[in-house]
């Protein structure tokens, strides 16, 4: 599918929560700014997925009020992101809408894609600080998969653990997990 569509003047969320769904193009609000960027490719949805699954499964025998979900609108101060995974408080998602507002996210996770890399690895963790997002991961591919878990500390982000591939690697916040990430892309 492609946007055609007469809009003119700055962007607003409700804006781009209008726009018809669209699984080919995610849709992101920088500022006044429309960013679309492709779908992500299959090494790129296969680690999306079992980390989602994987940090579910954490979740559940953490009995951690929490829930983990993939590609979901995340409303900024500075406009609306779609984070490759988010937890947020349980509280944050009763109502079935379309996005969830910063405050109820814990964490979001950010898969580096050739297409995203600044995105992934700059602005959008400079969004998520401004948002006062308590923890960010990024996930690398390339050379090998390795993860990278940060926490909130003094208006910046701190690297707290970086997860190998080989290597089981467990992190403790928000909620208990052990994670390698050579097994996320593997087929």
């Amino acid at each position: 599918m492609s946007l055609a569509c007469d809009h003119t003047g700055p962007w607003t969320v409700a804006d781009v929560l209008s726009l018809p769904e669209d699984r080919t193009t995610r849709y992101e609000l920088l500022g006044e700014s429309l960013v679309m960027s492709p779908a992500p490719g299959i090494r790129h949805q296969r680690a999306s997925f079992r980390l989602a699954l994987l940090m579910h499964a954490a979740v559940e025998e953490a009995r951690a009020p929490v829930e983990v979900l993939e590609a979901v609108n995340v409303i900024l101060p500075s406009g609306l992101v779609v984070p490759d995974l988010v937890v947020t408080d349980a509280g944050a998602t009763a109502t079935d809408g379309v996005s969830v507002d910063a405050e109820g996210v814990r964490l979001v996770v950010e898969l580096v894609s050739p297409g995203s890399s600044m995105m992934d690895r700059k602005v959008k963790p400079m969004l998520y600080v401004g948002a006062a997002i308590p923890h960010f991961w990024r996930l690398e591919f390339d050379p090998a998969p390795m993860l990278v878990a940060y926490e909130l500390e003094g208006g910046r982000y701190v690297e707290r653990t970086t997860a190998l591939a080989g290597t089981t690697t467990r992190l403790d916040v928000p909620f208990p997990v052990s994670i390698d990430p050579a097994g996320l892309t593997r087929q």
